[in-house]
């Protein structure tokens, strides 16, 4: 495919989000709506019988062994800025021995002068990295050899296919076709050699939509739940029309909280890799992520701005998350991380239907 205007439009839209995300991210996040970690309180353990300094917090996901259970989630591309911010994320990727995800690369499939954004090996030579296009591309003229360029081009380990109706509807002339996406997953699934993960944008993904993934093949769901940076107001933002304002404003409250969301995916889809992502902060969260049954963690927001400061800047946020999430395996008296998923929780004002008390 050869660059045309809507290439460069998407372009200029990334160009916006990363504005956007760097300079009023905290401005950004769902009003009224949390990610739900506030009802999630691990059972503290007086007399935990370990050494903080033994607290394993690496885990095996596809085949990659992590230092900790962390992702840089998939952010940026296609702009001049975001060929410094990826480079500076996956040198900190690399340092921590975590995953990342690329930004949706649909620009680059366009216009080959923008795949340098996302070529990270050299920098990080041994993470477990995803290439990452929007599911609903399938419909628009991409199709099975162009999910496999974009792991090519990335030299990714898997591929993430991202689901995002809220913000395509929201956003101006976005791709709202979604029917008989499921089968368009499933042939990528089948055919392509590496794994599929499937992510939401930050809405959430049910427990329903998780057992029909994983029926066609899908290996991995991120959930991106509720709760963390609202694309919809970003997205209404950038159009700047009342319309579209209110759009964002009447769904403000829209989605499944990430705490309701991990749960109900794992049970549905109890052999797939499980990411929680969505208003994820601090390790704390990741504990109780981990503890409600995901395998990582991701996180978009802080490395973004971290990164926008430089390479060290994300490291040392890596850092802090491992601290923190070390610390709260070792208050509850979990060794590893298979312990945390055993872990005593107390929940609160979650449906019953979700999980118990």
């Amino acid at each position: 495919m050869c660059t045309s205007p809507e290439a460069n439009e998407t372009s200029e839209r990334k160009a916006g989000h990363l504005r956007l995300a760097v300079e009023e991210g905290g401005r950004l996040q769902f009003q009224g709506l949390t990610a739900g970690w506030e009802r999630v309180r691990l059972v503290h353990r007086a007399l935990p019988e370990l050494d903080l300094a033994a607290v394993d917090t690496a885990v095996t996901i596809f085949g990659h062994r992590l230092q900790a259970p962390l992702l840089i989630s998939s952010m940026t591309g296609g702009t001049p800025e975001a060929t410094l911010i990826n480079r500076r994320l996956a040198r900190a990727a690399q340092a921590a021995g975590v995953a990342m995800g690329l930004g949706s690369m649909r620009v680059a499939l366009d216009d080959p002068t923008e795949a340098l954004d996302f070529q990270v090996r050299e920098a990080a030579p041994d993470i477990l990295l995803f290439a990452n296009l929007g599911a609903v591309q399938l419909n628009y003229g991409y199709g099975l050899d162009d999910c496999r360029r974009a792991v090519e081009l990335a030299q990714a380990d898997a591929l993430i296919l991202h689901l995002n109706p809220l913000q395509e509807a929201i956003q101006p002339g976005g791709n709202t076709n979604f029917a008989g996406l499921l089968r368009q997953i499933e042939q990528v699934c089948r055919a392509l050699p590496v794994p599929v993960i499937v992510k939401e944008v930050g809405w959430g993904i049910s427990g329903e939509v998780a057992r029909q993934l994983v029926d066609v093949g899908v290996a991995g769901i991120d959930v991106a739940g509720a709760g963390g940076t609202d694309w919809a107001a970003v997205e209404a933002r950038l159009a700047d029309e009342a319309p579209r304002l209110r759009l964002a404003q009447v769904f403000a409250q829209w989605g499944i909280p990430t705490v309701e969301a991990v749960p109900q995916v794992r049970q549905a889809a109890p052999e797939a890799v499980v990411i929680a992502s969505g208003g994820v902060r601090n390790g704390l969260d990741v504990a109780k992520a981990i503890a409600l049954g995901a395998d990582a963690a991701g996180l978009a927001m802080p490395f973004l701005q971290a990164a926008a400061r430089s390479a060290e800047a994300v490291k040392d946020e890596l850092a802090q998350l491992t601290a923190e999430l070390k610390l709260a395996m070792f208050a509850t008296g979990c060794a590893n991380l298979a312990a945390l998923r055993q872990a005593q929780r107390s929940t609160f004002q979650v449906p019953s239907s979700t999980f118990g008390v």
